[in-house]
């Protein structure tokens, strides 16, 4: 694959969805759940999202954390699962997501071509420090941003600005990776340079920005940036 991507010195990767798999926990969960585990994960996550989007537009910022926990209760709700015992377990289990298989080896070829490699995640620091460790990380990652720092969430242009401070870099010296496309896009109209990881098959958002690249996985970030 022919490099599309030039002149990148850091890479940044979305952690829900992008490094970390939501699903995760729910999966773990169908032994109690059954078929009822894709019905929750897809409610709970769009809650999730909508929450994070409603609370920056009224200026009543809760973290990540908080956020999850009224997400999931909404969604056992709605899908009349409400057990105590079933919440705990599901919100244990969002503490320590799966990572996506690719996700470690990607991030060994970037730094040993001598890119910087970060996280920007709408996630608490607490909720990422638990993620990164649970997988055994950390070493890969010279930075692990949480919007928690600038107090309100993506698609917040100050959210990617804090990257770009934290980093050192310029917007277009940046190459992000995210699997939600609201998230690319935003990013890509900041200015930054994008890979849009679409995962789920995802349809091309109507919105301002335009990813500069589409892949399914992030195994083939390494070759569109040459290294």
């Amino acid at each position: 694959m022919t490099p599309v991507l030039t002149g990148i010195r850091a890479c940044v990767f979305d952690a829900y969805g992008t490094v970390f798999d939501f699903a995760s926990a729910a999966a773990s969960c169908r032994d109690v759940l059954g078929e009822s585990a894709t019905a929750l994960t897809t409610l709970w996550r769009d809650k999730q999202l909508q929450y994070t989007w409603l609370r920056s537009l009224q200026h009543r910022h809760a973290d990540l954390w908080q956020i999850t926990g009224e997400s999931l209760d909404y969604a056992l709700e709605t899908l009349g699962l409400e057990n105590s015992a079933l919440r705990q377990r599901l919100m244990d289990l969002y503490r320590t997501p799966a990572i996506f298989p690719e996700v470690p080896e990607t991030l060994r070829r970037l730094r040993a071509a001598g890119m910087k490699t970060a996280i920007l995640s709408n996630g608490s620091p607490a909720m990422l420090e638990s993620a990164v460790s649970a997988n055994r990380f950390g070493a890969l990652l010279d930075a692990v941003i949480s919007v928690e720092e600038v107090g309100v969430f993506k698609p917040d242009p100050r959210v990617y600005q804090r990257a770009l401070d934290r980093l050192g870099v310029t917007a277009r010296e940046v190459s992000f990776q995210s699997s939600n496309a609201w998230d690319a896009y935003a990013a890509s109209a900041f200015g930054m340079r994008v890979v849009w990881c679409n995962r789920y098959g995802q349809k091309p958002e109507r919105l301002p920005g335009r990813p500069d690249h589409v892949v399914t996985t992030l195994a083939d970030l390494p070759m569109l940036l040459g290294s």
